[in-house]
């Protein structure tokens, strides 16, 4: 999979993607994530790439014609399966979401500024506009990261157990039940009994219902979708 990342921020997505899973993703060519500088397409002797919005008000917007010479410029060396932009006003990211995007082989994310973008670009280029949550971040690289961390997890020999991720939370509309490792008893907590049988079946049918208590307790609303 290859991710091309449009920011005005490069510097600040350099730190997430070479430690851990990314790194190790990167290391074995399954993930290729590029930080794209704005400004270099910019036309202007400052390399600005927002302005004043029209109709007054306060905040400025990232302007058009610097995002589409990037975006125009990056399709002139291959086709785009999606167009993502990062936007507290787009669809919420969510597990499901984030299995089918893993399935995609290139794909472009825009990091929004200021007010925003000029909604031409949205009309023009946008094939997904992606949120992370019900708030307002000082720009998209953050969530960019978050987004690439997510869908890179889950291509295919990057965790070590490949069976990992099937586990997570949400993958089955439900949360994942809880988590015991070594010392067995710790301040006179125990390990639940089950977990030290060896029973296979009867350690699945454990966590299934772990999984299902907790998502009732937790998040209900799973369970009704």
């Amino acid at each position: 999979m290859r991710i091309d990342i449009i920011t005005v921020l490069p510097e600040l997505l350099e730190s997430p993607f070479n430690h851990s899973i990314l790194k190790r993703a990167k290391e074995k060519g399954l993930l290729e994530v590029n930080l794209i500088n704005l400004r270099e397409f910019s036309t202007s002797k400052q390399k600005q790439v927002d302005d004043y919005q029209y109709g007054g008000g306060a905040g400025m917007v990232m302007m058009c014609e610097p995002i589409s010479n990037c975006i125009e410029h990056l399709k002139k060396d291959r086709t785009y399966d999606e167009i993502i932009y990062m936007t507290p006003d787009g669809e919420l990211m969510n597990q499901k979401m984030m299995n089918t995007l893993s399935l995609r082989q290139n794909i472009i994310i825009l990091c929004g500024h200021y007010k925003g973008i000029d909604e031409r670009i949205r009309q023009l280029y946008i094939t997904k506009e992606i949120s992370i949550g019900d708030y307002v971040l000082s720009g998209g690289e953050l969530a960019a990261a978050i987004f690439v961390d997510a869908v890179g997890r889950l291509l295919p020999g990057v965790l070590n157990d490949e069976t990992s991720a099937l586990f997570d939370s949400f993958q089955d509309d439900m949360l994942s039940p809880p988590v015991y490792t070594r010392p067995e008893t710790f301040k006179e907590l125990k390990v639940p009994e089950v977990l030290l049988s060896g029973h296979e079946k009867k350690i699945n049918e454990w966590r299934h219902e772990q999984a299902i208590e907790r998502t009732k307790l937790r998040r209900p609303d799973l369970l009704e979708e």
